[in-house]
């Protein structure tokens, strides 16, 4: 066993080896999930929940899926109607899922932090869907296995991230997985949507596209997150894509052969030109999406190879 954590909450404490032992293991999911027959048994057995405090029916949907082909017996909670809206607390929910004996517990929460505080009660393996403005560890880790996919590599490559970095746990996440993988990352975007401190993460920062986009071998669009807004972050939708949305001009900037991504769900004539979002020969959204499953499958496999393995707190 060399994949020495008992839970997926973030990129940071992940190192390149467990980077690459979570995306080759992916590889091999992706030939599995082509095939006419896509079953695995390597959740034979185990128990599955998927607990979303969040509404994402892409994210959740790929878990589920995700589960049911390693053969996991896979439930989903309606967090939105539940008992925490009538007063109950995050350690009481622990409480309760303890007492079902859950093998994996995987959790969207609009609080960052909070599935750290339920990883730290709870006595099964919790991967992060995504929390508050921190992490979204396995969106990080499919972009990583489409860039390596379409590359060929996966480091010392230019990489662009474009769009609300201050919103964006996706950004965090591929800031830290990218980083670790030695490449060298842009954020291109309005100072408004700039978190603070960006300096400190070892990034170019620009808030010009064709200056930032020069030369790049991958562009990745972010979605302009409005319901983590308060106040007037951009002028206008209209303004916002004229100097920041990605069109055929300003990809012209790019590498030739750089590819475009973007995690979902896109606001078209916004953040990306539809008819550059749907280009075959540029784009690898929906690459993003196939590989998405892969990842979950293969993160949700060697936590639960782990399970067992080591007694309770050795590993994180």
């Amino acid at each position: 066993m060399t994949f020495p954590h008992r839970h997926l909450l973030g990129i940071e404490p992940l190192g390149p080896a467990a980077i690459s032992e979570i995306l080759d293991l992916a590889d091999s999911y992706v030939d599995l999930n082509r095939r006419d027959i896509k079953h695995a048994d390597a959740l034979a057995g185990l128990t599955q929940i998927n607990m979303f405090f969040e509404n994402s029916t892409r994210t959740q949907a790929s878990f589920e899926l995700a589960g049911k082909r390693l053969g996991a017996d896979v439930m989903n909670m309606a967090m939105q109607a539940s008992s925490i809206k009538k007063g109950e607390t995050l350690i009481d929910t622990a409480m309760t899922l303890n007492a079902m004996h859950p093998d994996l517990l995987v959790v969207r929460h609009p609080h960052s932090g909070a599935v750290d505080l339920l990883a730290q009660k709870v006595n099964c393996a919790v991967l992060n869907a995504g929390d508050g403005r921190h992490e979204h560890p396995t969106q990080a880790l499919l972009d990583a296995l489409t860039i390596r996919r379409a590359k060929g590599r996966l480091h010392r490559l230019n990489i662009a991230i474009c769009g609300d970095i201050a919103h964006s746990r996706v950004a965090r996440s591929n800031i830290l997985l990218l980083g670790k993988m030695e490449n060298r990352i842009r954020l291109i975007g309005p100072p408004t949507l700039m978190p603070s401190g960006i300096a400190d993460f070892g990034v170019e920062v620009y808030d010009d596209m064709r200056a930032g986009l020069d030369g790049v071998d991958v562009v990745m669009m972010l979605r302009l997150q409005r319901e983590r807004m308060d106040g007037g972050f951009i002028p206008s939708e209209r303004e916002y894509y004229h100097r920041f949305g990605l069109d055929s001009e300003k990809l012209g900037y790019a590498k030739d052969d750089a590819i475009v991504m973007h995690p979902g769900p896109m606001n078209r004539g916004v953040e990306i030109d539809g008819t550059l979002a749907d280009d075959i020969n540029r784009s690898v959204i929906q690459e993003q999406v196939e590989m998405g499953v892969a990842v979950r499958m293969a993160a949700m496999d060697l936590l639960a190879r782990n399970l067992h393995s080591e007694p309770a707190g050795v590993m994180v």
